[in-house]
């Protein structure tokens, strides 16, 4: 057997180095499904409430668009005034929906598939205050952080996507706000980013600025790198007027919408989850139906995100064990109808990075990313069930999300992975362990994932290091990548055109220009 002097050196020299794409434990759209909390039985039975509620049920204040469109295609407008959706026209949509959907980043090498059961991990919220871990409080969340969350997303390998995390409090004008939402945004990573508007005039404007940055409308409809998380309806079965509207000028502009259902189990949706994850379903392929009836196959993502209430209370518990196998439920949906989909998962109920928080982010990411849920939005860096944000948290959460990926990817087992040829040797030679064989040193980066920040030293080495705190070296880096990391993926060229034309907030040298 071939031996190596110097093991541990070399083991380390070899982790230390930076890994090829192609033998990294983990990658983006590692394939899910292995998870499946409902049978066969119970994925039939949801299925035929949510055809059930979409034809008897329906939906309220459809907009006139809505359903001049939706009625072209065989829905129904009652006498009550409620849009409904016989099964025929629900089946069309599936028909004509987009499944091989690729949500693209400025760069490149960020464009993500969203098709069957990849499993891919996106930022997301509207926090209104940013959890200040240094100074142990809350804080109102500005445009400068916004920016600086992207930036931080920018370098956290297993952040695919970045959605809007905080609401910019420092700007009053909504027009203005949700235009700096979106500049903020996509100068601060290359990623694929997540926005949304509150008017449809709102979209209208963003829509040239990002023609802009693409170079031109041909070439952002070509590659939209920006997508709206669109919240159209208002639960339980309530179209939002605005929100349509929004919805209709994304589909026409080229941009990838995710239709994003967001009750709360138990005041907004049925307390049991069954019936949660059916009225979720039912209202996500009804705007499925419109975002078809304006354009056949305009690239859309089914966003059921059902929260879940502590009922004594009736307040969001984002953190709940409910939440994971809920959100799992409508993924195992989602893998069924074979569409592109997103939920949310990951937030935690706790107010700062510590125990609570690290278990409640774990624990509800897995069900999902295990039941092979393509996006699963609000993965790192949300605090007390959505209020507030945390810059340096985003470190510690990209761990988490890569131990959670490489559960995902699970355990192949092949002639090689069995490994008898190496046990022989070991066995046969009197080596007696495996630690400086060839084989072991070949997949210990393929088949093991290391954590950035988890101390995995004894305690003798951890206090001759100076007792270091997970936390402070997340605050440290975070300080590292604020003062240094400003891309530079929009051209200053770009960057002045936009400022001539539109109200940006942020002064050149907050983005790193001149």
């Amino acid at each position: 057997m071939a031996r190596r002097s110097g093991g541990r050196q070399a083991r380390h020299a070899l982790r230390s180095a930076p890994l090829a794409e192609h033998i990294k434990p983990v990658n983006p759209g590692e394939p899910g499904g292995q998870y499946k909390p409902l049978s066969d039985i119970d994925v039939a039975a949801i299925n035929d409430n949510i055809f059930r509620i979409l034809e008897e049920v329906g939906f309220n204040e459809a907009t006139p668009h809505c359903i001049d469109a939706c009625t072209a295609v065989g829905a129904v407008l009652g006498d009550d005034g409620r849009l409904r959706m016989p099964r025929a026209v629900v089946e069309k949509a599936l028909e004509q929906a987009e499944r091989n959907l690729v949500l693209y980043g400025q760069d490149p090498q960020y464009d993500r598939q969203i098709q069957g059961s990849r499993v891919h991990f996106a930022t997301g919220g509207a926090a209104v205050m940013i959890a200040d871990t240094v100074n142990n409080c809350y804080r109102e969340s500005t445009s400068q952080d916004l920016y600086d969350l992207a930036r931080i997303v920018d370098t956290c390998e297993h952040i695919h996507i970045f959605q809007r995390m905080c609401v910019l409090r420092d700007i009053e004008d909504n027009y203005e706000m949700d235009l700096n939402t979106t500049y903020c945004s996509v100068t601060g990573t290359s990623k694929h980013v997540g926005a949304s508007w509150i008017h449809p005039t709102h979209l209208e404007k963003t829509l040239e600025m990002l023609h802009i940055i693409a170079g031109g409308e041909d070439k952002w409809r070509a590659r939209p790198f920006v997508s709206q998380s669109n919240c159209f309806v208002v639960p339980p079965m309530k179209f939002a007027t605005d929100a349509l509207e929004c919805l209709r000028v994304a589909v026409e502009g080229g941009m990838p919408v995710l239709l994003l259902s967001a009750g709360q189990a138990g005041a907004t949706t049925p307390a049991c989850l069954a019936g949660a994850v059916s009225q979720a379903w039912a209202e996500c392929l009804g705007g499925l139906v419109y975002v078809n009836a304006i354009k056949p196959g305009a690239p859309a993502i089914l966003g059921t995100w059902p929260f879940v209430s502590d009922l004594r209370t009736g307040a969001m518990s984002g953190g709940s064990p409910e939440q994971g196998l809920i959100s799992a439920a409508c993924a195992q949906m989602s893998n069924y109808y074979d569409l592109p989909f997103g939920t949310a998962c990951g937030m935690t109920d706790g107010k700062l990075p510590d125990f609570q928080t690290g278990a409640e982010r774990a624990q509800t990411l897995m069900p999902p990313a295990l039941a092979g849920a393509n996006i699963i939005y609000e993965s790192a860096g949300m605090y007390a069930s959505l209020l507030g944000a945390c810059p340096e948290s985003l470190f510690l959460d990209n761990d988490v999300l890569g131990a959670t990926l490489r559960a995902v990817r699970g355990i192949e087992v092949d002639e090689q992975t069995l490994g008898f040829e190496n046990l022989k040797e070991v066995c046969l030679s009197g080596e007696g362990h495996y630690l400086g064989s060839d084989r072991t040193l070949e997949v210990m980066q393929s088949e093991y994932i290391y954590p950035d920040f988890g101390d995995r030293t004894s305690p003798t080495v951890w206090a001759d290091a100076g007792k270091p705190v997970m936390l402070d070296l997340a605050v440290a880096k975070r300080d590292e990548i604020l003062a240094s990391h400003f891309p530079k993926h929009v051209s200053d060229e770009t960057d002045a055109k936009i400022r001539e034309r539109f109200p940006i907030a942020l002064p050149p040298n907050a983005v790193g220009r001149q």
